[in-house]
């Protein structure tokens, strides 16, 4: 079971997903202590997540690389996830140091130790909530350190790369 809160604009919803208790395409997931079944297309095919059913009610959407806001066919709203299940979460290094921003899959590294990365740069393809999500470099320069490999599972505000 994962527990996120998640804010669009400023409503706030805490959110459980137990991935295991599913049905094909179907999620149950429990929305501020309510069961509410999603329908997300393509589960487990990694393809970016465009459009989903809640509660009988279709939605096209469009989600931020970073997540940091949503837009349907009203408008853009800016969104936060904050994982429940961790105790403390930081804000960013605002150095060279990569932290996880969600709990997720790495799925790719896209960088060695000892690239030359620019800032933005993607440097990891970070899967959360069957989403790929870009995670980019802070700054320009070199990778001098990585934490993490392919296929392994991190937490909110974990180190995952180290740019010097």
């Amino acid at each position: 079971m994962s527990k996120v809160q998640v804010t669009i604009d400023d409503q706030a919803y805490e959110i459980e997903v137990n991935p295991q208790q599913r049905t094909g395409d179907e999620l149950m997931i429990i929305v501020n202590g309510e069961s509410v079944p999603v329908t997300v297309p393509g589960i487990d095919d990694h393809t970016p997540l465009d459009w989903l059913v809640v509660d009988g009610q279709s939605y096209e959407i469009a989600l931020d690389d970073d997540l940091r806001w949503i837009g349907d066919t009203k408008g853009l709203y800016r969104l936060t996830i904050r994982d429940m299940d961790v105790a403390v979460a930081r804000p960013p290094s605002g150095d060279g140091r990569v932290k996880a921003p969600i709990p997720g899959l790495i799925a790719r590294l896209l960088v060695e130790e000892g690239s030359q990365v620019e800032a933005g740069q993607p440097i990891i393809i970070l899967e959360a909530m069957k989403m790929e999500n870009q995670i980019r470099a802070p700054r320009s320069g070199t990778v001098s350190q990585i934490e993490v490999r392919e296929g392994q599972v991190v937490i909110l505000d974990q180190l995952m790369i180290e740019i010097t």
